[in-house]
């Protein structure tokens, strides 16, 4: 049986958006939003990001010379507030559990949090703050490959009767992190060639990328993002190989779910019984 994930018969009210991250992903993402949201002039959407944009980031993210020394949340918010002709709302602070970020699209208040970070500390605080009628969507990538997450249980029994036969609903999945694991493990320096600078790390990152791994990422990001406002997001995670031409995705099922923690039993707790 296939299952789909929504807001339905656990929310009264309309999402808000909050984009944690807006470098190479969460900046072509957060313009995406905004086109994406036109007929949803109700939704809040916030954008997360203590970095500026230097130099380098021309290259692959959304931003222009005069931008360099701006912070990147506010950047964006003040661009396509104007552009969109909507309040966006923005915080220039690394993103903390119980952070009050402001009263108008607040974290507090967003039903959706995009992920598009590349460290595990701002994950570990991500996962700390999920609760059951939030779901997060963690985008990640390395040179041409990539992975789109989408959960909310950090437990096993957080997932009892997420998943309803009858309306064919999923209300909850395992948190990225449960998903992936090696996600809240620092990630390996690169190694460089005996007698290069370390400052020249940074050209070595730049050019270990495909230029337009972020573009298919963001896509990704905006079409789960799309699916989960229409309540018909039927995935649990979305992984894209653009050396072999493969995007395969992973459905939102209890055999799934129950793989992802180790479980063996699945329709025992995941699933409800009827007339529930």
């Amino acid at each position: 049986m296939s299952y789909h994930l929504t807001y339905a018969e656990r929310q009264h009210y309309q999402p808000s958006i909050a984009v944690v991250g807006c470098g190479g992903t969460g900046s072509l993402v957060a313009d995406g939003l905004c086109r994406l949201l036109i007929p949803h002039p109700e939704l809040g959407l916030l954008l997360v990001d203590h970095d500026t944009v230097e130099e380098h980031n021309l290259l692959r993210q959304a931003f222009y010379a005069g931008d360099v020394g701006r912070f990147k949340a506010e950047v964006l918010a003040t661009r396509l507030a104007r552009l969109y002709g909507r309040s966006v709302g923005y915080s220039v602070q690394a993103f903390r559990r119980g952070t009050y970020y402001g009263d108008h699209s607040g974290i507090s208040e967003a039903r959706i949090v995009v992920a598009c970070v590349d460290n595990p500390l701002a994950r570990a605080e991500i996962a700390a703050s999920m609760e059951p009628t939030r779901w997060w969507l963690d985008a990640g990538n390395a040179e041409n490959l990539g992975q789109v997450l989408i959960g909310n249980a950090s437990s096993p029994e957080a997932l009892q009767g997420a998943f309803n036969p009858e309306t064919g609903v999923c209300h909850a999945l395992p948190l990225p992190t449960v998903q992936r694991p090696e996600l809240l493990l620092p990630a390996a320096a690169p190694a460089l060639p005996e007698g290069m600078d370390p400052d020249c790390a940074e050209a070595i990152q730049l050019g270990g990328q495909s230029p337009v791994i972020n573009q298919v990422m963001a896509a990704l990001v905006l079409e789960v993002v799309r699916r989960l406002i229409t309540g018909a997001c039927p995935w649990m995670a979305l992984y894209v190989d653009m050396e072999r031409g493969e995007l395969r995705a992973v459905e939102a099922t209890p055999e799934n779910a129950a793989r992802a923690f180790g479980l063996r039993s699945t329709r025992g707790f995941l699933v409800q019984k009827k007339g529930r």
